[in-house]
């Protein structure tokens, strides 16, 4: 795989420059809007709801520090990142999380952080973002169904957090739940999954440093449809792992049953890493669609990051523990 050096990442290969220039009118009026808003002033008419949605989403994150574990292969466009998603708490069809997006409110928000730890505590989003210097991280996403993309990740590594709350001896996975609240998630009052969505990583998994809490991408605050306002994203395995809009971290001493597992054991395992070797049982795994390309491209072993995560599969039979 090929790594940059912090020092070798020029800001143009992180933000799109077009999608920067189109945002710029509209992100002064965000701006004035976020801080009425903070400082309790109304402003009708400036903005509608909608606008005033994408504006909170849109917010620049500051002072980024890039990372050494950013890929080179080039970015996805904004455009696709944030219209093209799985998201079924909104809705099964791709287009539809960002059409539906305004539906949830990501302030005020906390995460709780419980289980076999020492100091179990509820963060607010906002001591979340001030946790630890945020990076921009350029990942590969691969999903299940045989499409990929490039995405600049904005966040921090789980283990930060795992490291504040101290895991027990008795920890051994942890648990990840996205927010149940049909309401703002209408695809929840589907049966489509078991709701809340649930996912779960060992702890060896969830403390490798490449494991990412995610709060923005191209260098601006999470869109909603991308999982606002945090997320998981754990860039060897299939995409549905990193689960989305995270109210609750759980150390277990057991493996997670997880949405996915519930739903179809035959077809989606628990550790879901990135194998071209081993097919879905309706579909091949060899290759994939990046999206934006006309040629299917192989698809590589660990999606690519191999040298940072095999050993933690030593001797294991990957086709029977997929």
């Amino acid at each position: 795989m090929l790594i940059k050096q912090p020092s070798d990442i020029k800001p143009s290969e992180i933000t799109d420059k077009r999608i920067y220039q189109s945002r710029r009118d509209f992100m002064g009026a965000a701006t004035k809007s976020i801080a009425a808003v903070a400082a309790g002033i109304a402003l009708p008419g400036l903005l509608s709801h909608s606008q005033e949605v994408e504006a909170a989403t849109a917010a620049k994150l500051s002072g980024l520090q890039k990372s050494s574990f950013s890929v080179t292969d080039p970015l996805t466009p904004y455009k696709d990142v944030t219209s093209y998603n799985n998201f079924y708490e909104f809705d099964t069809d791709k287009s539809s999380p960002a059409q539906m997006a305004g539906t949830l409110n990501t302030r005020p928000w906390t995460v709780a952080v419980e289980g076999e730890v020492k100091r179990p505590k509820v963060y607010d989003i906002e001591d979340l973002l001030k946790l630890v210097p945020l990076e921009e991280r350029i990942y590969r996403l691969r999903c299940v169904e045989g499409w990929s993309m490039v995405i600049p990740w904005v966040g921090f590594s789980l283990s930060e957090l795992i490291k504040q709350v101290e895991p027990t001896g008795n920890a051994k996975f942890v648990e990840f739940t996205t927010l149940h609240d049909p309401k703002q998630f209408p695809g929840q009052r589907s049966g489509v999954l078991d709701w809340p969505y649930v996912e779960g990583l060992r702890i060896d998994e969830a403390m490798n440093p490449l494991t990412l809490m995610a709060v923005g991408l191209y260098g601006e605050v999470l869109p909603n449809q991308n999982g606002a306002p945090v997320r998981l994203v754990v860039p060897w395995k299939y995409g549905f792992k990193s689960a989305k809009s995270i109210v609750k971290i759980r150390f277990v001493s057991k493996p997670t049953n997880s949405s996915w597992m519930k739903a179809n054991p035959r077809e989606y395992g628990f550790f879901a890493n990135v194998n071209p070797n081993v097919d879905h049982p309706r579909w091949s795994q060899a290759k994939e669609r990046r999206i934006g390309e006309f040629f299917k491209r192989e698809t590589l072993m660990y999606n690519g990051y191999g040298d940072q995560v095999a050993r933690m599969y030593a001797g294991l039979d990957l086709k029977k523990y997929f």
